[in-house]
């Protein structure tokens, strides 16, 4: 079963992943204005950025809207971005900010459809059809904020400090959280596969 959770959660990890040099790279050329950066770096990143908007506004419409406002933001402020290594973690804080302005604007709460939820683990290629349903399952055992950890750990490939920049929370807090999600995934996922064996 432990096998089972890694191989899923990897999946969920999309070929936008650069490695942390070359995203600082194309921001740096961002911050010059240079537009094929921009597109390179969308294309890049758009998956991690829309999985996060997507757990905050709980709208695919929206959350696809708010991602192209992302893009805008990082292309105006790339320039007061700081080389420390962490920039997926600048991008997604950038977002967060941006979906928490659009929650305070329009006060929508709700839950996420079965048809929004397919989005995030299809935001990944290499997710197969079993796995994508097991993920939207066992995502869908979680509450929210342990949801929001766990889509930022394996879907933009954050780790648990930047988690906790990102989501202003402490350190501890992220760890908690993630280590509980797994948990509540794993016996969510392993309910399933006792249903599927009981019903051959």
């Amino acid at each position: 079963m432990e096998k089972r959770m890694k191989s899923a959660e990897q999946t969920m990890i999309p070929q936008a992943r650069a490695d942390n040099a070359h995203l600082e790279a194309l921001l740096a050329r961002v911050a010059e204005q240079d537009r094929s950066a921009l597109a390179e770096l969308y294309g890049s990143t758009r998956g991690a950025v829309y999985a996060a908007m997507l757990s905050y506004l709980k709208n695919a419409d929206e959350a696809q809207d708010a991602t192209q406002d992302a893009f805008l933001r990082i292309w105006e402020n790339a320039r007061a971005y700081r080389p420390r290594g962490a920039p997926m973690a600048w991008m997604l804080t950038v977002a967060r900010n941006l979906a928490k302005m659009r929650l305070r604007q329009r006060a929508r709460i709700g839950d996420l459809s079965e048809e929004e939820w397919q989005a995030i683990p299809a935001a990944a290629e290499n997710v197969s059809a079993e796995d994508r349903l097991l993920l939207q399952s066992a995502l869908g055992s979680l509450g929210e904020e342990e949801r929001r950890v766990v889509l930022l750990h394996a879907t933009a490939g954050l780790r648990h400090r930047e988690i906790a920049q990102v989501l202003s929370l402490p350190l501890a807090t992220v760890l908690s959280k993630y280590r509980r999600a797994v948990k509540k995934m794993g016996a969510h996922m392993e309910g399933v596969q006792n249903d599927v064996a009981g019903s051959l």
